[in-house]
């Protein structure tokens, strides 16, 4: 397995770490933005080497499942990546997403330097100040550790598998919401 904390990579791209539920689901949002690069499905957070699926279902890892996303801050700045993440997850339901439930499902953040952690504050002050929702905010925001990547058969899960029942009735809603209020920031 993959593994990675660093914020800055070659060329002047940025990652950012967010776990927002089922990563089916982030993935599938985050790859249509303009200047994310890559995102990967993975796990992170946990206390386990190595994790499988198989482990982090049993919700004892301490790991989230999360999308490792490469973007080009020129093209997409952290503050709009997290403008897209509190838009298309429910950041107020502690350890779960709809009907997936566990503490591999929980809404967090892992930031990889101070500034990153300084905007994610920033983030959450502003929605919770604007009552965009009427339950607290329950995001966790925590210092990026060790991003193990999913087995190969998660990435691309949408995208590979769109007719599935999963994609149709969970995914599908979160990418036309996201297609809805960001159009004008989506690849072409």
């Amino acid at each position: 397995m993959e593994k990675s904390s660093v914020m800055r990579i070659d060329s002047g791209r940025e990652i950012a770490t967010l776990g927002g539920g089922c990563f089916w689901c982030t993935e599938a949002v985050f790859s249509q933005l303009k200047g994310v690069e890559l995102v990967e499905s993975g796990y992170t957070g946990g206390v386990m080497q190595n994790p499988s699926y198989k482990d982090i279902c049993t919700g004892t890892t301490g790991h989230a499942e999360v999308v490792r996303v490469t973007f080009d801050p020129n093209v997409v700045s952290y503050k709009e990546i997290l403008e897209v993440f509190f838009t298309t997850h429910d950041p107020t339901t502690l350890n779960r997403q709809g009907n997936d439930v566990g503490t591999q499902y929980r809404s967090a953040i892992f930031y990889h330097s101070s500034l990153q952690r300084e905007i994610a504050e920033e983030t959450i002050r502003e929605l919770t100040e604007s009552r965009v929702w009427s339950n607290p905010i329950v995001t966790e925001v925590t210092p990026a550790v060790t991003f193990y990547k999913a087995e190969d058969y998660h990435q691309a899960y949408f995208e590979l598998n769109s007719t599935q029942p999963y994609c149709q009735l969970v995914v599908a809603p979160k990418v036309a919401k996201l297609r809805k209020k960001f159009m004008d920031r989506l690849k072409g």
